[in-house]
């Protein structure tokens, strides 16, 4: 599995894409800006984008969704709990002094246990609550396993609780139960700077103690 992380936009939301090396199939997590980039990388490394998916429906994090849709076809999937979130995503830059556009079509729902494919690989979507009511992370298992923890979990903090949905005794729930119960030398891509490991935030999140 090839993955390449960068931020995007202007609050700089960590966007990843994920390539099948042998398919050059690919998913794209929280493409939250910066279109004209994403497009390009899709067509200079000849991928073919099998789906658009999202941690949770704040606007940094999918600003770009309703271009790469319409230029790709690729599929636009969220989690359900989320859809008040995405439809709203205009009045959510109201309220940061930002004027956005809305976040186009949904295709489809992301739901816990359920895989999003690309060639031979599937991300396993993880639902963990809090941050948002439909938040989710995806974790590719194997050798090197990763986890794209979107603003659920970073490294020494987690995410905020004081949003629309918002619930700090859920977050805290979802990352004992479902993250911190993953291998310690799980790859944690986070939502927003630096990543971090499984092992590091059982050990130095003072959120986690």
């Amino acid at each position: 599995m090839l993955l390449a992380t960068f931020p995007v936009g202007l609050l700089e939301c960590n966007c990843s894409v994920l390539v099948d090396p042998g398919t050059r199939e690919a998913v794209i997590v929280d493409p939250g800006g910066d279109a004209d980039r994403l497009l390009d990388l899709v067509r200079v490394e000849g991928l073919t984008l099998k789906a658009l998916v999202h941690t949770h429906a704040h606007l940094d994090h999918v600003m770009a969704s309703a271009r790469l849709r319409q230029e790709t076809g690729a599929p636009t999937l969220l989690h359900p709990d989320d859809r008040f979130l995405w439809d709203n995503v205009p009045m959510q830059g109201a309220m940061f002094g930002m004027r956005v556009d809305p976040a186009g079509e949904l295709d489809g729902d992301l739901a816990d246990g359920r895989g999003v494919s690309f060639g031979s690989l599937s991300l396993d979507v993880l639902h963990t609550p809090g941050h948002t009511p439909g938040s989710v992370c995806f974790h590719l298992g194997g050798e090197r396993p990763v986890l794209l923890a979107g603003d659920t979990l970073f490294q020494g903090s987690i995410g905020r609780t004081d949003l629309w949905g918002g619930d700090f005794q859920a977050i805290l729930r979802s990352i004992h139960t479902r993250l911190l119960t993953l291998p310690g030398e799980t790859r944690v891509v986070t939502g927003h700077g630096p990543e971090t490991t499984i092992a590091r935030e059982r050990r130095y999140n003072p959120f986690l103690s």
